[in-house]
């Protein structure tokens, strides 16, 4: 109790700049006498600095340990159907990304030489973001529209190895 009163007792609080300087003096003998209080809160402020970083970290690469799911969807698509077909599915991906935050991203390529040839990039937040896509009602009505569209249709669930983008897109 005695050290805490004697800090307190050369505890100052001045009105202004000029008073501190006039009395700088009593602010270096407070700062020598408390030297090693001073390194210990700034220990502390260092340790507490660093748990902080740390934990943030942490809840990152947890973050990044839930798995997305990737799949790679191959279509060979009627010729004749082609244009329905790009339409349905422009409308469920466009439903999909407005309508659930699970579905992450999704790009649709048709083969150069032969359009009807088409493959799907899906991304979910992972497995269970994509359970839940496909019972929606908009991948219900996207399925019951191209049924007879699509000729074949190949799912391959891949394991993304590496991305990269332009920051503005």
């Amino acid at each position: 109790m005695t050290q805490l009163k004697q800090q307190i007792d050369k505890f100052e609080t001045v009105a202004d700049n000029n008073y501190y300087f006039e009395n700088q003096k009593n602010m270096k003998d407070f700062k020598s006498a408390n030297k090693a209080q001073i390194r210990y809160i700034q220990l502390l402020k260092v340790v507490f600095g660093l748990f902080i970083l740390t934990l943030s970290l942490s809840k990152n690469a947890m973050a990044q340990e839930k798995v997305q799911m990737v799949r790679l969807a191959k279509i060979k698509v009627d010729p004749l159907q082609l244009d329905k077909y790009n339409n349905a599915i422009k409308e469920q991906m466009a439903t999909a990304i407005r309508l659930e935050p699970g579905v992450l991203t999704y790009y649709a390529v048709a083969d150069k030489s032969d359009p009807s040839h088409i493959t799907i990039l899906e991304i979910y937040a992972d497995t269970a973001a994509y359970q839940a896509h496909i019972i929606t009602p908009h991948f219900k009505k996207y399925k019951e529209a191209v049924k007879d569209m699509v000729k074949s249709l190949e799912l391959v669930d891949v394991n993304l190895i590496a991305s990269a983008k332009q920051p503005s897109l």
